[in-house]
């Protein structure tokens, strides 16, 4: 474990999935392990909740003291009190939205969150392609951020590489969870600069 995250210590943060085969069909690990990951990691923690009932489970993650908190707007009953409680422990509250959810209904809930993920695959399984056509939602997203003065960050998640992050930071990202395309890289470092690079080039 600590192997795999000191390979990307140059990185900004260590994005890290949650899943429990029932939001998504796929299992990953749960609390014990992101603590362990939050103890060796030379970089903060980014948990990305793919779950249902964040509501009971997102606030434990924020008192492990990770950086940010991404839960699923699709599955929560109450976005804006849990993205309160998860800032009240002292993490940044993040929502993330699947391909097919419209941005529309959280527009006015912008000033409640730290961060919105826009899913550019579905959630679930990495390996997927870049879905150009959820760029609409991150240029709006920009457009009302900007227009209201918001320090919010627009991440993108899925199928990042260094032929997509233009795409995604010229749409108006500036947050990228990359997996294959880093440590499917024979130099990890290089993977990571470049592909800073390229987002910087596209902004």
């Amino acid at each position: 474990m600590r192997g795999e995250v000191e390979r990307i210590r140059n990185a900004d943060q260590v994005h890290v999935d949650v899943m429990d085969n029932h939001f998504v069909p796929n299992l990953t690990f749960g609390p014990q392990m992101v603590e362990t990951v939050q103890r060796v990691s030379p970089v903060p923690l980014d948990v990305h909740l793919m779950i249902e009932d964040p509501e009971r489970w997102a606030p434990g993650y924020a008192e492990l003291g990770v950086f940010s908190v991404t839960f699923h707007a699709e599955a929560a009953s109450d976005p804006v009190a849990l993205a309160r409680r998860i800032r009240e422990i002292g993490s940044r509250a993040s929502i993330a939205l699947k391909p097919g959810t419209a941005v529309e209904p959280y527009l006015e809930l912008l000033p409640e969150f730290d961060q919105v993920l826009v899913m550019t695959v579905e959630p679930g399984f990495g390996g997927q392609s870049f879905m150009p056509e959820v760029m609409p939602k991150l240029r709006l997203l920009r457009e009302v951020a900007d227009r209201e003065g918001l320090d919010v960050w627009l991440q993108v998640d899925g199928g990042i590489a260094a032929d997509t992050i233009g795409i995604a930071a010229e749409a108006g990202a500036d947050t990228f969870v990359a997996g294959s395309a880093v440590y499917g890289a024979a130099d990890v470092d290089a993977a990571i600069a470049g592909l800073r690079a390229a987002a910087m080039h596209a902004h």
